[in-house]
């Protein structure tokens, strides 16, 4: 197995080069055409999918983000359609200007060139990748998990045919399924230039730890919303139901909600209807379990743990922490935090300024719900994934992120003293 995915991915190196070679127009073609060939193509795609789903237990978390459906695929292509229709992130000068001895010096966006991909259970990522990669000029390594493992070989055969047709190298290489093939993957450093997981933390610690291509880290979201004492309990119920319900198995939804003590006799209101809509299960502190045994379906209330809080619950569950003021709510969320994405819902314009500042997330929110950190509903066309570090980017990934640049310098002979 080594010896096959190095000489593949020393192929890819080689033909990636091809890539600079290609206008906008080209690569926006490309992308029109995968697309279409995604909606034409749905049928053959979602019953390779449900060979994945067949093989994977409907209470799995991960059973929701593996799944595809004809509305799924329809806004992966529209997704792909928006890539499409932004400008090139390629070529564009950042800086530039001459020195006293006559060097005339720009810095200029260029690729970051061979962007590995290592990401579990969710097929629409091979879409938003490869997309993403091809209008920003990298290549792509793809190393899916053995739960998509269908569904993957069905998209890269897609997007093959596309590149095809519009005769462009294979810019795009699919790993083989198989754990073991992980290690070659992060071990190519010749091969690959950046490494970047999109999965669990524990997919995460992994690779960080175990690799030798650089890492650029999207971390799990362990996400908080507060619920000062100012708050409009209208805006408030309607953002909580949202964070926590639209898609559990997200890494924008809502984990744990913060309330501002003087708001528990409002917190029946908040939480009304989670309990017989959408089976929500609560853990709530000792105060908030005060106020909610009686008033919310009893099976699904329990006293929350020790690690009830810190916990990406990827389901219908949530934690419940009662504070006395902004800093205690500003603790709970620095020591839980995954630096994703964290909410206020405050009318309070310092105390929202005060949130806004001290907290350390790639997003921050101010009466609004989490689930908007997507690099679609960013604008970004789709995305990578949320980086959760400080280096090279934050945040929803897109085309500017999947780039470095280079500094071009222009003399007339010019040698140094």
């Amino acid at each position: 197995m080594q010896d096959s995915i190095l000489a593949s991915l020393k192929k890819l190196r080689s033909d990636a080069r091809f890539l600079a070679t290609i206008d906008d127009q080209k690569i926006n073609s490309v992308l029109s055409d995968l697309a279409s060939g995604a909606i034409s193509q749905q049928s053959a795609i979602l019953e390779e999918n449900l060979k994945d789903l067949k093989r994977m237990d409907s209470a799995d978390p991960k059973y929701d983000r593996l799944m595809l459906t004809e509305e799924r695929i329809a806004n992966i292509a529209n997704d792909i359609r928006n890539v499409a229709s932004l400008p090139s992130p390629l070529g564009n000068t950042i800086e530039e200007k001459s020195l006293p001895n006559g060097l005339s010096l720009s810095k200029v966006t260029v690729p970051l060139g061979t962007i590995g991909i290592v990401f579990e259970s969710r097929p629409n990522v091979t879409f938003d990748v490869f997309s993403l990669c091809f209008k920003s000029g990298n290549a792509v390594v793809l190393k899916g998990s053995r739960d998509a493992h269908y569904s993957n070989l069905r998209i890269v055969s897609l997007i093959r045919e596309v590149l095809a047709d519009h005769q462009v190298p294979e810019i795009v290489f699919l790993a083989p399924s198989e754990r073991e093939s992980l290690k070659y993957i992060l071990e190519a450093d010749q091969y690959i230039d950046t490494i970047i997981p999109r999965g669990g933390q524990g997919l995460i610690n992994f690779v960080r730890n175990n690799a030798k291509v650089p890492v650029i880290e999207t971390g799990a979201g362990i996400v908080h919303t507060y619920v000062d004492k100012s708050a409009d309990e209208t805006k408030a119920k309607a953002i909580i139901k949202n964070a926590k319900t639209r898609r559990v198995s997200v890494c924008n939804a809502l984990d744990t909600l913060i309330l501002h003590r003087s708001y528990l006799d409002r917190l029946t209101n908040l939480v009304s209807g989670l309990d017989h809509d959408h089976q929500l299960q609560i853990f709530a502190d000792e105060a908030a379990y005060k106020k909610l045994r009686g008033h919310y379906q009893e099976q699904l209330l329990s006293p929350a743990q020790p690690d009830s809080f810190g916990t990406e619950f990827l389901s219908m569950k949530m934690a419940i922490k009662t504070v006395d003021n902004i800093e205690e709510a500003l603790d709970h969320v620095f020591r839980y935090s995954s630096k994703h994405s964290e909410a206020i819902v405050a009318e309070d314009a310092a105390t929202v300024e005060r949130f806004m500042k001290a907290v350390d997330a790639a997003v921050v929110y101010a009466n609004t719900s989490t689930a908007f950190t997507d690099g679609a509903q960013f604008g970004l066309g789709a995305e990578i994934g949320i980086s959760t570090q400080k280096l090279h980017a934050r945040g929803p990934m897109a085309l500017k992120e999947l780039t470095s640049y280079k500094w071009l310098i222009k003399g007339d002979g010019h040698v140094r003293d």
